[in-house]
């Protein structure tokens, strides 16, 4: 930790009015800030109070002036055989089509626009256009079933859906409309419109006469539509992003637009080291906050060309991303453990393969990198590896190196320091007193929290206070729900989650709502959810249940057709994403005497190790029936 590094983040923090005033130089502003930050209303904080800006307007339209043909948008698509490069004049073009077309619609300043999509160009587009108009976007990941999008639905309460006709993965195409569909029955306050890009790989798409229109017909009635930025104060909302919770109904993070903004323009600078005209490629889905963060804004807005791939890190082959990073001379990519962990299987003779001189390092995010992988992706690339730890509610990293500020040496397996902004502190989870060197405790920032960072739950200020600043007592403190240690060089390690929501991929899961789904069987009485190491996720849901009837589980061939049910009945509510690795059959789940279920026990034994203190133990055969069920006995 170098001398420039501890001077930067400690103006950041001591002199927060004057760093941040500083770094909102690197947006336009159609009009002036009054005040850097309002905090009279804790853990409220409003960034850049009184000043006007625009999302759209920062990542499109200010470039066109110097960089109109410069390349913006790079569609790849190893599933369809698809490569377009969109000029920054070309994008902007594109957006405005699209707003006029949501425009045509009826949507306007603060209409919410739910966006189900695959990672195609129009939802990049959707994006921009939603926010161009001072509407705001809720983005739905592709891959969650129609009864979980139909909760977004309903939270949102979006005018309008935007979908595609099917996504591809693996070759194959993957339906979207049939669940959006679905996700309409079900919502109690359905949107009046669904706009569809077809991409013509699902022949079996059905249209509802009325409600649902075609994309390509109406963008063909808006080729010319000018259509202005809506300028919005600084604190007007730019989307909302659905996180899992430890309860079942999922949280919608809502995100500001003016904080937003100086935040990743100032993380391309200080974290990134990202230059304009230089080319990003993040290789995530916009359907997580690192897709919204550094698919679409961030890059957009630093001015340099932004990767949007669909397909698989193995199709063609194995070296699918090497060769993107040189037919396109990427700089700086970012992806996931998870990914690399699968990349670390095959052929190494596929790094090396392709001319990567253009990068300059890569940084990784979604769930804590292992030492051994970490070094192995280092060693072959012979490249910087920069592990960075974030939430979706923090919209960009929370620890992070940061080789913009200052060189410095990372270690394996750390996610180095606090980012500037950020007053982190390891806590003891019950005095919230700081804990020692290579001691335990919970990862936490004093509030307020900086530019960036979610301003509350989506129509729920209380839930954002009661979740998120009530973990310790008598003080109004954000707690990230993570262990951390930190060692004596300062460099921090994240351990894993204090509550119930796992991170399976880089995707956080809360197994509440997996219990939730598993109950809706019909046979199942009762269950507990864990989550459990795995080698190449991270975590995997693995779920303990208790069935109504014992018949259902005489014969092993029962219990397997049994388990094969529960499977597909966590498939049709949450999605393949939330099925777990298995699901063990067992008379009765281990609870204390008070009739808690000792999920953090079950955890322990479900991964090899000791379940610890189990002196509140109602009755100790349900331990033994965990412990029968994990070995297979």
């Amino acid at each position: 930790m170098g001398t420039k590094y501890q001077a930067f983040h400690r103006r950041s923090i001591e002199d927060r009015d004057a760093f941040w005033s500083e770094q909102a130089q690197l947006v336009d502003w159609h009009k002036p800030f009054g005040q850097v930050l309002e905090y009279n209303k804790p853990p409220f904080a409003k960034w850049f109070v009184g000043g006007e800006t625009n999302l759209c307007h920062n990542a499109v339209d200010r470039h066109l002036k110097d960089r109109a043909q410069q390349p913006a948008l790079i569609y790849i698509s190893t599933e369809t055989g698809e490569e377009k490069t969109y000029t920054y004049a070309e994008l902007h073009a594109e957006v405005q089509r699209m707003a006029a077309v949501l425009q045509s619609l009826g949507v306007g300043k603060g209409d919410r626009v739910l966006i189900y999509m695959p990672m195609i160009a129009e939802a990049v587009f959707a994006m921009l256009a939603t926010v161009r108009i001072g509407a705001i976007h809720s983005v739905v990941f592709g891959g969650f079933a129609a009864s979980s999008l139909a909760t977004r639905i309903d939270d949102a309460q979006p005018k309008v859906m935007i979908t595609a006709d099917a996504g591809m993965r693996g070759g194959k195409a993957v339906p979207y409309k049939h669940l959006v569909d679905e996700s309409l029955r079900l919502a109690q306050t359905p949107a009046a419109k669904v706009l569809i890009v077809n991409r013509g790989l699902d022949k079996a798409m059905s249209l509802v006469a009325g409600r649902d229109l075609d994309y390509a017909t109406l963008r063909a009635q808006h080729m010319d539509t000018q259509v202005p930025v809506t300028w919005v104060e600084s604190s007007h909302p730019s989307y909302i992003l659905y996180t899992s919770g430890t309860t079942g109904k999922p949280k919608g993070v809502q995100r500001d637009t003016g904080g937003y903004a100086v935040a990743l323009a100032a993380s391309m600078r200080h974290v990134y080291q990202a230059n304009p005209g230089e080319t990003y490629f993040a290789t995530s889905d916009i359907g997580w906050v690192v897709g919204h963060s550094y698919i679409v804004y961030g890059p957009l807005i630093n001015g340099m060309a932004t990767v949007v791939y669909e397909g698989t890190p193995l199709r063609p082959d194995a070296g699918i991303w090497w060769k993107i990073v040189q037919d396109y001379k990427v700089t700086v990519m970012f992806s996931a453990p998870t990914a690399i962990r699968v990349l670390k299987k095959q052929d190494p003779a596929f790094l090396r393969k392709y001319d990567l001189s253009s990068l300059r390092h890569v940084f990784l995010a979604g769930e804590p990198l292992d030492e051994t992988t970490a070094q192995w992706i280092a060693e072959a690339l012979d490249k910087p590896i920069y592990d960075h730890y974030w939430q979706t509610e923090t919209g960009w990293a929370l620890l992070t190196g940061l080789p913009g500020v200052e060189a410095h040496a990372t270690k394996f397996g750390s996610p180095s320091f606090p980012a500037y902004g950020y007053d982190v502190r390891l806590l003891h989870e019950e005095t919230a007193a700081e804990v020692a060197p290579n001691e335990k405790g919970v990862v936490a920032v004093m509030p307020p929290l900086p530019p960036g960072c979610m301003s509350t739950v989506w129509g729920q200020d209380e839930r954002f206070v009661q979740t998120y600043f009530t973990s310790f007592r008598d003080k109004l403190i954000y707690t990230t729900f993570d262990w951390g240690t930190r060692d004596e060089d300062g460099y921090y390690f994240i351990l894993g989650r204090t509550d119930d929501v796992i991170n399976v991929a880089g995707h956080r899961l809360g197994t509440r709502e997996i219990e939730e789904a598993i109950s809706a069987h019909d046979a199942i009485a009762e269950v507990a959810v864990v989550g459990v190491a795995d080698q190449l996720k991270g975590q995997m849901p693995m779920a303990f249940a208790v069935v109504k009837d014992a018949a259902r589980i005489a014969t092993p061939e029962l219990s397997a057709a049994l388990e094969k049910e529960v499977m597909a009945k966590v498939d049709s509510l949450l999605g393949a994403i939330g099925r777990p690795k298995r699901v063990h059959f067992i008379a009765q789940l281990p609870k204390t005497r008070s009739g808690k279920v000792l999920r953090r026990s079950i955890q322990a034994i479900a991964e090899g190790r000791d379940p610890g203190d189990l002196t509140t133990l109602d009755d100790p055969s349900g331990i033994q029936m965990v412990k029968a069920a994990v070995d297979g006995k």
